[in-house]
């Protein structure tokens, strides 16, 4: 059993639609997606209208996430998306993204780049702009040759010459929400660093007393040495460990399925769970 739960449409910052991402899946060879799209479950109705037979869908999404001045992700799984507080947290995170990105944009500019909000809203298309659409920008003005080399210290990432802060929610404030609305909360690859600071692992602890369910362990931005330590950490909290690819489509390397979950942890999970129930595909049109 293939299952992979950390993916990303054009409802957000993926290069797939919805329904593609799902038939992609399928064609992968995955018995179980997740779809986690940026602070957002718009996709879900689109990819559950296609799903193919064999496929079954995770509903979820990635929460933008910040403690003491450093940015995580934190994916929450199989949660009510009607829940009333939940869902107005997660609309202040996607309202803040339009400013954010001018901002960037215009930082860019002072810094002699012409990128402009047109070509961003083009990139963006129906989805959440974000920070890959902008760099994506920079990528076609010949600015750097791939989306991650936007995320630097030059550019993009935490804290860069063209980086903008926006409203992000507090974790401990988010795993309260998420599990208020049933779902289940994993923290997104958390020793990520070539992204830019990471939580020290002390916090990750606190994360745990406060009730969060795993770590993604298994992602392509963690060395082999680092995921045996993180496995090791969730051992000691009693954290699950889930291995994912964070597929973005054509935006990011990874392919749909790099890293998989254990089928214990997903079955742990979709136990946990009491907002949404994992969907399986009857095959769509």
């Amino acid at each position: 059993m293939r299952i992979d739960l950390h993916t990303h449409s054009t409802a957000s910052d993926g290069t797939d639609t919805p329904a593609g991402l799902v038939r992609k899946a399928a064609a992968a060879g995955l018995d179980v997606v997740a779809l986690t799209d940026h602070d957002t479950t718009r996709g879900h109705a689109e990819a559950l209208a296609v799903l193919p037979a064999g496929l079954t869908l995770v509903t979820g999404a990635e929460l933008s996430c910040r403690l003491d001045g450093i940015g995580m992700h934190l994916l929450a799984y199989l949660f009510d998306p009607g829940d009333p507080a939940l869902l107005a947290e997660r609309e202040l995170v996607r309202d803040d993204r339009v400013p954010r990105a001018k901002g960037m944009i215009a930082k860019l500019n002072a810094l002699g780049v012409p990128v402009t909000w047109e070509q961003v809203a083009r990139i963006a298309g129906d989805g959440s702009v974000g920070r890959p659409h902008v760099a994506s920008a920079l990528v076609e003005l010949g600015v750097v040759p791939t989306v991650s080399d936007a995320f630097t210290q030059e550019w993009l990432a935490d804290g860069g010459r063209a980086y903008m802060e926006k409203h992000e929610t507090d974790p401990f404030e988010a795993l309260r929400l998420v599990k208020d609305a049933g779902g289940v909360t994993v923290l997104a690859h958390p020793a990520a660093s070539k992204r830019g600071r990471t939580v020290p692992e002390s916090a990750l602890a606190a994360l745990a007393e406060a009730g969060l369910d795993g770590i993604e362990v298994d992602h392509m931005d963690h060395e082999p040495g680092t995921r045996a330590r993180l496995r090791g950490l969730a051992k000691e909290l009693g954290l699950l460990v889930t291995g994912s690819s964070d597929y973005h489509g054509s935006r990011k390397t990874c392919v749909l399925g790099e890293f998989t979950t254990d089928p214990e942890v997903y079955g742990e999970i979709t136990r946990r769970a009491t907002g949404a129930f994992p969907v399986p595909g009857a095959g769509g049109v």
